[in-house]
Formats: structure tokens, sequence, C-alpha cells
């Protein structure tokens, strides 16, 4: 039997990209699938497609900027399922235009936080008791390398070229969060991390990089670890990614 078999997951901003991606193996592992979306349109359409592969989709009507929308689909999950076994935290906007951390714009920051950081935090609030109501939940938010600051910091540094302020210090400010989150649930089953899926050809990266399914992987993995597992940390195809 799959690890991920008779397990709900729910996974935000999954109408395309590396959240579709992500819902899309969770479900061929067996698990049944809360595909989450702000665009209604998208939404159903997405998980329809899933659904008529004959994968265990529903769609799930969230907009993690709206904490209404957050608890009505909390309320949902609590109803139909009672319980929520997997949290993809995916949903994330990038919408800088290639300018120097000094000619960006503060709102453009407000507008990046609101969802990367602000709407990750007010889902996993809303979702954090039916995910102690599973067996042994897992939550995973999705980061990058580029919010690393070893691997962003200095000259020569991999990843020193990306000066995209919003979005990187959005997830960097993910990764202190997940942390938060794992240090607050260490003494319960529930195990917390990041992913750092590297670059896959989506809309963020303008078609640029690695297939989403690729990426996906690294997100999949982190949501099916087992009781030993780690928690609290970024993680990447090659393990464990420095801060």
């Amino acid at each position: 039997m799959s690890e991920a078999a008779g397990k709900v997951a729910l996974v935000t901003g999954a109408n395309k990209g590396i959240g579709y991606a992500t819902a899309e193996s969770l479900a061929r592992a067996g698990a049944t699938v809360l595909l989450g979306a702000r665009n209604a349109q998208a939404g159903m359409t997405a998980a329809a497609k899933l659904a008529s592969a004959g994968l265990d989709v529903h769609f799930l009507p969230i907009d993690v900027t709206d904490r209404k929308s957050i608890e009505a689909a909390a309320d949902r999950i609590a109803e139909d399922w009672g319980r929520l076994d997997i949290l993809i935290n995916n949903a994330a906007v990038s919408p800088e235009h290639g300018v120097p951390p000094s000619a960006a714009d503060p709102d453009l920051l407000r507008l990046t936080y609101e969802t990367n950081v602000f709407g990750l935090v007010a889902t996993t609030q809303a979702m954090l008791p039916l995910l102690r109501a599973a067996a042994a939940g897992r939550i995973v938010n999705m980061s990058t390398g580029l919010a690393s600051l070893k691997l962003t910091s200095g000259r020569d540094a991999p990843f020193a070229f990306s000066r995209l302020l919003a979005y990187n210090s959005s997830k960097t400010a993910v990764n202190a969060v997940t942390v938060q989150f794992a240090n607050e649930l260490l003494d319960t089953p529930i195990k917390v991390n990041a992913a750092n899926p590297g670059l896959c050809a989506t809309d963020l990266s303008n078609g640029k990089g690695r297939p989403p399914s690729e990426g996906a992987a690294v997100a999949v993995g982190l949501a099916l670890l087992g009781e030993d597992g780690p928690t609290g940390g970024l993680y990447g195809d090659s393990g464990q990614v420095p801060w």
C-alpha cells in the first residue's frame, strides 16, 4: 500500500505549475487531494482534469489573502473529511520586474508578503486543528534556494545574481516561519519543513527550468516523511539546503 493511501492533502495555489504537479503526484500516490485555488474557474478545470484521469482530486476554493476564504476552506475540510494529513503551502506571487533592491517598490513588497508570508501563516493556523486531528500531520512550505542567506551572500555565492528583493526575502521569511512552527510542534507527531524545488518551468520563472513534476517530487517527499523524518529544515533534491 502506498504511503499516501487514505491521506487527505491540501495543496494551495494548485491550479498550475508546481502546485498542480504536486497535487497530481500526491493523488497518483493514493491521497485524496484538495486542489486549492483562488480562481474558481481555473481550480475547477484543473481538478476536473485530474479527476478525469481517475484520481481522487477535489477543487477547494481558497484565497490565502482572505481570512474568510481560509476559514471557509477549513470548515469544509472539517465537515467533509474531518482531518487534514498534509498541508502544502504552495501559493505564491512574484510581481517584481527585475529592478535592483534600491529601486524596489515598497508596495510590491507588501503585496508579495501578503500572499507568500502572511497568507501562509494564516492558512497554517487555520488548518492546524485539522492537522492535529490526523495521526501524523505534515506541513510543507514551498521555498527556494534564492531564500538561502548562505547561497545568496557575497560576490561568489551561487545565487548572488538574483536581486528579487520582495520574492527572495519573502521566502527567507517563509524559512523562518517554518522553523517557528516546527519548534512549537516538536512534541507532536506533526513535522514542518520547507521545500526547495529548484528552477522549474512555471509562470514565475517565465517557463525556464526543469519540469514542474521534478520540483514537486521534493515537496511530495517531505509530505510523506516517516516518523523518523526531519523537521524544521529546508530540503532539496540532494538533501538539506543551508539557511
